[in-house]
């Protein structure tokens, strides 16, 4: 006898889950959606959606829920907060946070869960919205082998990159180490392409020549491009970018490691959101180096 699919709720329809619950949606799932914003719900709705009125409405009924939200008081809110998912789940039920938050906060949410019979992943991910437009997302996971086994058929609607990487808070951890590498990539990439145009090669041709060398990088090639055509629209925000640095440097302050280039980079993107800039694209770092070295690097320098 077959087993009834998991009915899926997803609260959280931002630049990354309103692509993510699309595709679950496609992909044959049940699903119940809750966004703060209840415009971002309805084309989903058109689609065939049904629309909760809360999280603790997803959360009533959904046998695996998952947040994709902005911050870690926005995941302590809509799981454990007033009309948090906690109010609305039944024991058996999973939830699962993509979000990028504290791993300390994922540890202590997966515990409250655990006491109401509840089990808890997190997974957060990294792909920008391109990554989650075409569902080839990487999700970084920490939890139980066996809530990870049971959420794998969603996660594969979403990702291309499923890793098991630890216990709880392990996923979130490990989504630092990534967001380390993706700002001193970028930081390496701007300072790169302004030493092209300062020596006054072809830019595009520089590109072409490093992006597939010992050099090349994913940032290179997507962010690349969109400096020359200073093009800021966002994969993803400098505003959600500098609130996971400080993530990175509340985690590192916590186990007692230096970040040097990190907290030099948090204080370029500081300097970018003092300027107004905090909803561009997080490759516009570079601007903070143009300003200043007084040199622009692309199609209108």
């Amino acid at each position: 006898m077959d087993l009834m699919p998991e009915r899926i709720g997803f609260i959280g329809l931002g630049i990354m889950g309103h692509s993510m619950a699309t595709h679950i949606l496609r992909a044959g799932f049940e699903l119940t959606v809750w966004n703060r914003t209840a415009s971002r719900m309805e084309d989903l709705v058109a689609q065939g959606a049904n629309a909760a009125s809360s999280p603790a409405d997803v959360a009533a009924q959904s046998d695996i829920i998952i947040t994709c939200v902005s911050d870690t008081p926005d995941v302590r809110a809509v799981t454990l907060g007033e009309a948090g998912i906690i109010h609305g789940v039944r024991a058996g039920a999973l939830v699962i946070d993509m979000s990028t938050a504290s791993p300390q906060a994922e540890r202590e949410i997966a515990a409250t869960l655990a006491a109401h019979g509840v089990a808890h992943l997190d997974a957060p991910i990294s792909g920008g919205s391109e990554g989650a437009a075409k569902a080839t997302l990487s999700i970084m996971i920490g939890g139980a082998v066996a809530d990870v086994e049971r959420a794998m058929p969603v996660f594969q609607v979403m990702g291309k990159t499923i890793t098991h990487v630890g216990d709880h808070g392990a996923g979130q951890t490990v989504k630092l180490v990534n967001q380390i590498l993706v700002v001193g990539t970028m930081r390496a990439v701007s300072e790169a392409l302004i030493f092209a145009q300062a020596s006054g090669v072809d830019l595009e041709k520089t590109l072409a020549a490093v992006s597939s060398g010992a050099a090349g990088s994913w940032t290179l090639s997507n962010r690349g491009p969109q400096v020359l055509r200073r093009d800021w629209r966002p994969g993803f925000t400098i505003d959600l970018q500098q609130k996971d640095l400080r993530l990175v440097l509340e985690a590192a302050d916590q186990v007692g490691v230096p970040l040097e280039n990190t907290a030099a980079i948090f204080q370029m993107y500081r300097a970018l959101q003092a300027a107004g800039l905090g909803s561009e694209g997080n490759h516009a770092l570079i601007k903070a180096i143009e300003r200043m070295c007084g040199i622009e690097v692309g199609s209108n320098a």
